[in-house]
């Protein structure tokens, strides 16, 4: 149940921050410019969230920093990033916002983020590389990493045992054990990829080392049918020709019953979904283990992830301080400690270098029989992110497009070859049409 969010390198050197700013939003100026780092007197910065926990976090800021005060606003809806265009090009957006990966790089192409990345710097190091790559595209940082999403395997080890197969290492042994599983019963799958979802596909590239989007100068390299992307989406393939996969709906409630009842035997999943397992597994609790997530090579691992970030809004003004909280709520011992704490409610993992402090609370300990070392696999596949993926300018419009046309692969009315070359064209001519500079990678 892997849900694709919306995922290395370095802050570019000065002498490209001109063809940067003209790569991401050819017809912006990118947000503005940064205020001084050293803002001073008392301040109020308005904040939008909609995590668990987040408020009570604020509130502690609040009592520690009074020369920083944050204006807390519960954002939740499923149309708060239309509100926050809207606020943005009214001047009445907050400061800060929670933002995942892909809409921060369609905010900033857009120029609805301000440049941070002066008064960011000093927050950098704490962060994994892939992390600051999520809220730095195009090279110019425009937020902190707030929270990671790393991949790996959850599966159920008493029908693995039963079937004869082992937690597959690599892509390849997945299929294989679907195939030894299907020939004992047709009923049971080894996998599920839903007909609106696709982000199996996201996550196979990014593992597989495939770059969708890379900044090169003062382009954009579009690639989704280089040798990586392809290998990634011959896999989806086999999945689909072969009918290892099952196909229900992650936004039906009843999804859970197809691993519960043990109709599917193992899932790509991450550290927020354990909680919501430890209670929709009532049959199958005590019954699941976890391993690392499948590899492509065992000699490179990398798995994928999602990043949620805090974004600072156009009009800001005083990023300074607001880089200053985001990092504070995001990296400090006293945030984390409390936000990687089931109680919270937050389902927050760090997005921090040393996730170790945090790891072991969150695993249900009824969940899984205890027999592989659950802490283990979790801190292994924050450590094995890939570092190369990056989030283009019209992310979230392409992965709105791939979405049309997932629910034809898995229907087999199309190949996955055929659909990440549409992308391919579909992606040039997007942002040919939106003045942004675009070349075909292959």
């Amino acid at each position: 149940m892997s849900k694709s969010r919306i995922r290395s390198r370095a802050l570019v050197p000065l002498a490209a921050a001109a063809s940067l700013s003209l790569l991401l939003a050819a017809c912006s100026d990118g947000g503005g410019s940064e205020a001084s780092p050293k803002t001073r007197g008392k301040v109020t910065l308005e904040f939008w969230s909609w995590t668990d926990g987040i408020e009570a976090q604020t509130k502690v800021w609040n009592k520690e920093h009074p020369e920083t005060q944050i204006k807390f606003v519960n954002a939740a809806g499923e149309t708060v990033y239309q509100k926050l265009r809207a606020a943005v090009n009214a001047g009445t957006a907050p400061c800060l916002s929670k933002m995942d990966g892909m809409n921060l790089a369609s905010f900033a192409a857009d120029g609805l983020l301000t440049d941070i990345s002066k008064v960011a710097t000093p927050y950098r190091s704490a962060y994994t590389t892939a992390a600051w790559n999520a809220v730095s595209p195009g090279g110019t940082t425009f937020g902190i990493p707030m929270g990671s999403s790393p991949l790996f395997t959850a599966y159920r080890a008493d029908l693995f045992q039963k079937y004869g197969i082992q937690a597959p290492k690599t892509w390849d042994d997945l299929i294989a054990a679907g195939k030894k599983v299907q020939q004992q019963d047709k009923n049971v799958k080894i996998y599920n990829m839903a007909g609106e979802d696709p982000s199996t596909l996201v996550d196979l590239s990014w593992s597989a080392g495939a770059q969708w989007y890379k900044a090169d100068g003062d382009h954009w390299v579009i690639d989704f049918t280089s040798p990586d992307a392809l290998k990634a989406g011959d896999v989806v393939q086999q999945l689909v020709d072969n009918g290892l996969a099952s196909n229900a709906s992650y936004a039906d409630p009843g999804v859970f019953k197809t691993w519960d009842l043990g109709k599917t035997i193992a899932m790509t999943t991450s550290t927020w979904q354990l909680p919501i397992y430890d209670t929709n597994f009532p049959k199958s609790k005590g019954k699941w283990q976890l391993a690392d997530a499948p590899l492509f090579d065992t000699a490179t691992p990398r798995t994928s992830s999602n990043f949620d970030t805090t974004a600072v809004l156009k009009g800001c003004k005083y990023p300074d301080r607001a880089a200053q909280f985001a990092a504070w709520l995001s990296s400090s011992k006293e945030s984390l400690t409390t936000l990687t704490d089931p109680a919270s409610k937050s389902g927050l993992f760090p997005a921090v270098k040393d996730v170790s402090p945090y790891v072991d609370k969150i695993i249900p300990t009824e969940m899984f029989n205890g027999k592989s070392d659950s802490a283990n696999v979790i801190t292994t596949a924050a450590s094995r992110v890939g570092e190369q993926w990056q989030y283009g300018p019209d992310y979230a419009a392409m992965y709105s497009e791939m979405q049309k046309q997932w629910g034809q692969v898995m229907k087999k009315q199309l190949t996955v070859k055929a659909m990440l070359t549409h992308l391919q064209q579909w992606t040039l001519d997007d942002l040919k049409g939106k003045g942004i500079k675009a070349v075909a990678g292959s």
